[in-house]
């Protein structure tokens, strides 16, 4: 039986992409750049927060310009990553039921640490074991380093714990840590898309993610 489970928090726990397209397109615009739709945003999120901006900026944008927005991007997210965030349905009841029955839970997340801690902090308080976001020294997911660092915290094994995403960047990071893995249907990818990157056990809401979660994952 699993002991701990590590969640991805963009489009597995929290729906942030409203807050991020808001905070893309002001750095953007700023800089005097041309917007960018939701669906653009959707599919530029997963690999942290500098390629979310390389991907977001035109190409061929020189290195200087692309920190430019970089830097704004941070500023305008520290102001509005909370403006329209709201956790899944089901969400917070799950996280509740799981720490009922002795789980140890945590988060790992390719966005940057300060709004990690902020937004775990904001909408499941005391619901977390551990909490790790974008850290000098760690690479990013899809390497391994982080779901590691979060076991060592926790005092867990790999064989332990089940992680849970909604991107090929998850499935991925599982693969390479080593642990079983649980792909939800209702954050920024779609089904085929995971499907594509290997992913074999889904959750289309939270009582499938439970009873996936129980039953160990794959």
């Amino acid at each position: 039986m699993k002991k701990a489970v590590i969640f991805d928090l963009d489009g597995t726990l929290l729906n942030t992409l409203e807050d991020l397209r808001t905070a893309v397109n002001l750095a953007l615009a700023a800089n005097g750049y041309p917007v960018r739709t939701l669906e653009e945003i959707r599919f530029a999120v997963g690999n942290g927060i500098r390629k979310l901006i390389a991907r977001s900026v035109p190409e061929g944008t020189l290195p200087e310009a692309e920190e430019a927005v970089f830097v704004r991007f941070r500023e305008e997210y520290s102001l509005h990553c909370s403006d329209t965030t709201a956790p899944y349905a089901g969400v917070p009841e799950l996280l509740r039921r799981l720490r009922e029955e002795g789980f140890l839970l945590a988060v790992v997340s390719n966005k940057a640490d300060f709004a990690v801690q902020k937004l775990a902090e904001q909408y499941f308080p005391g619901c977390f074991d551990a909490v790790l976001g974008e850290t000098e020294g760690l690479s990013r997911k899809p390497a391994p380093d982080m779901v590691e660092e979060v076991l060592r915290r926790l005092g867990t094994q790999k064989e332990e714990a089940v992680y849970v995403g909604d991107s090929e960047v998850d499935v991925a990071t599982a693969r390479n840590a080593g642990l079983s893995c649980i792909s939800v249907t209702w954050g920024f990818r779609e089904r085929a898309v995971l499907e594509e990157h290997g992913a074999v056990c889904f959750a289309d809401n939270t009582e499938e993610l439970y009873a996936a979660v129980k039953e160990g994952g794959r």
